[in-house]
């Protein structure tokens, strides 16, 4: 079997299509696909991207799927800080700004945290509280929310959260981008101190919520988010596809009133 055979049969069994169905959406005969997948045709660099587009792969795997059939790549991967995406990195400081004094950032694909907004960068210094010792490594939204010295002790809800993004976490990887570093991270944050064994067994099938409540604890006071996680639309980079924006909102009065406290008067 071909090396593209098999990627596409993987892409097709992720989206737990059948010869059939994918033939039909495509408009491409059931043998000819069956052929493709078996290395007994090579397909065209069309064909490649009219399966890939169908099957909602992935800009990056498109790449690969184009690699492995003897073609050249489609889509580049741009810097986040190439001249080319200035427009792009004014819109999504411009989408930080919109979100005070409520936190928000932009990650990647491995977790890593890009971009934060002034409130997210004063809260989580609030929560660190002049402690010396943090999560390792880069600034990564799993570290930080399973190491023993990240914001796990104030995370008051921690075992919902810590489901809720390991489940993500693996649905992503299963059913969207399967990113070597970010499934490392993921294997190193579940053998963290203290992080239930039970976590390793979720289904990635369950269905995610679209909203994950998080209450924060510091002091005497209490801090309701919940947050959301949006994507570009439509983007034809690679980098672009892959970013993630994050907003915490208020979820009661009073953390709002916390929030404007740590914004401090404008």
């Amino acid at each position: 079997m071909s090396d593209v055979g098999s990627l596409l049969k993987h892409w097709r069994t992720a989206r737990r299509l059948s010869q059939l169905a994918l033939a039909a959406e495509a408009e491409v005969s059931v043998r000819h696909l069956c052929f493709l997948e078996t290395g007994r045709a090579k397909p065209s660099r069309g064909m490649v991207l009219r399966l890939a587009e169908v099957l909602d792969v992935p800009l990056r795997e498109r790449n690969t799927l184009l690699l492995s059939a003897g073609f050249s790549p489609e889509y580049p991967e741009s810097e986040l800080d190439a001249p080319a995406l200035t427009a792009v990195r004014d819109a999504l400081e411009t989408i930080l700004a919109q979100q005070e004094p409520f936190p928000a950032l932009v990650m990647d694909r491995s977790w890593d945290i890009q971009h934060t907004n002034t409130a997210a960068r004063r809260f989580f210094a609030l929560l660190q509280d002049g402690r010396r010792t943090t999560a390792p490594g880069p600034p990564n939204v799993l570290r930080r929310m399973f190491h023993p010295d990240g914001v796990r002790r104030q995370v008051t809800n921690w075992p919902e959260v810590a489901e809720a993004l390991v489940r993500r976490a693996r649905r992503e990887a299963i059913g969207g981008v399967a990113d070597e570093r970010a499934q490392r991270i993921l294997e190193e944050v579940l053998d963290y101190p203290d992080v239930p064994a039970s976590l390793r067994s979720i289904d990635p099938a369950t269905p995610l919520l679209p909203i994950v409540p998080i209450q924060y604890a510091h002091g005497d006071r209490q801090f309701d988010y919940f947050s959301t996680v949006t994507t570009l639309g439509t983007p034809q980079d690679v980098t672009l596809q892959e970013l993630r924006i994050e907003c915490f909102f208020p979820m009661n009065d009073a953390t709002r009133s916390h929030a404007l406290q740590l914004a401090g008067p404008r």
